[in-house]
């Protein structure tokens, strides 16, 4: 119970709940510093854990939650798209190649030359998407301002006609529209949200270093399959099924991490996060398999020949 004591002797003038044994080691280790609120907030929703939750919100400082969003979860989605894309992509391609009966040099250079060029594909395009929709929900936001400022009043009842849609009646409604059209920033960001259904970007929302990280993490993940084929060279004597083997081996291995790690950060449920992607990743690599044992042995075209 001496961890326990230390809590409440840390904030006497909260009465938490009494801690559950899994909470009470949660909340006295020092391991939950660098993870934001809402993450402990979410492990103690998958615990059930009262006393958890309690903590994570009158505890735990909301400047460690900004600094650990910025720095470890702003990119998590491009790093997860990227990396899926890579692997599966280039995966896809070397079981095509391979169910074509192409040799291992004409394997490297289709997997290094479809690697780069989707990469830069992928990298610029997530770029280039989230800049458009940048740029278009700014301008979005400009309109608002402007009919903020040119007719209030239209807005406000705009408001309160959504929220009693929602289920607020009209006098809850028009009170709290009234208080906040006083701060004309905060009002014009909820109408985004609330009428539009648009998030407004950060001020440091950078689209093009979220391409580039889409390209690195494509880069990195999609060197997977080939890296056996890249350490054994063309002339290692190694049998070709050995090196699919190994590439299967290493690719089925990263497909299992990329989705625990999908599932960890969506709150999901691991096992089941890293079976979908497995299985996701070999139903696609199954599909180019085969189609290189349709060409290769139906239409009687054989690349290595050649």
């Amino acid at each position: 119970m001496a961890r326990v004591v230390e809590m409440s002797d840390a904030a006497p003038s909260i009465a938490p709940p009494t801690p559950t044994r899994n909470s009470t080691h949660s909340m006295a280790g020092g391991g939950l510093s660098p993870q934001s609120r809402s993450q402990v907030a979410r492990k103690a929703c998958s615990r059930d854990d009262s006393a958890l939750s309690r903590w994570a919100h009158d505890k735990l400082s909301l400047e460690v939650a900004k600094e650990s969003h910025s720095k470890v979860g702003e990119h998590v989605k491009s790093i997860v798209f990227g990396g899926l894309d890579g692997i599966i992509t280039t995966f896809a391609v070397i079981s095509g190649a391979v169910g074509g009966g192409l040799s291992v040099d004409v394997i490297l250079i289709l997997g290094f030359s479809n690697l780069i060029a989707d990469g830069f594909s992928m990298g610029f395009g997530d770029a280039l998407s989230s800049k458009a929709e940048n740029e278009y929900i700014l301008s979005e936001k400009k309109r608002e301002e402007w009919e903020f400022d040119n007719y209030k009043e239209g807005e406000i009842k705009e408001m309160v006609k959504l929220y009693q849609e929602r289920g607020m009646n009209a006098e809850d409604a028009e009170c709290v529209i009234l208080k906040m059209a006083k701060y004309r920033d905060f009002f014009v960001d909820v109408m985004m949200k609330e009428e539009l259904e648009l998030q407004v970007p950060g001020e440091d929302d950078n689209p093009w270093k979220s391409g580039a990280v889409t390209f690195l993490a494509f880069l990195a993940f999609g060197m997977v399959p080939l890296l056996v084929y890249a350490a054994a060279g063309t002339s290692s004597g190694v049998a070709d099924s050995t090196l699919f083997a190994i590439s299967c081996g290493l690719t089925m291995c990263t497909f299992v991490v990329l989705g625990v790690v999908k599932a960890y950060i969506a709150g999901q449920n691991l096992i089941r996060g890293g079976a979908e992607i497995l299985a996701m990743g070999t139903f696609t690599a199954g599909i180019a398999y085969s189609l290189g044992l349709f060409v290769h042995d139906a239409l009687g075209v054989d690349v290595s020949d050649k």
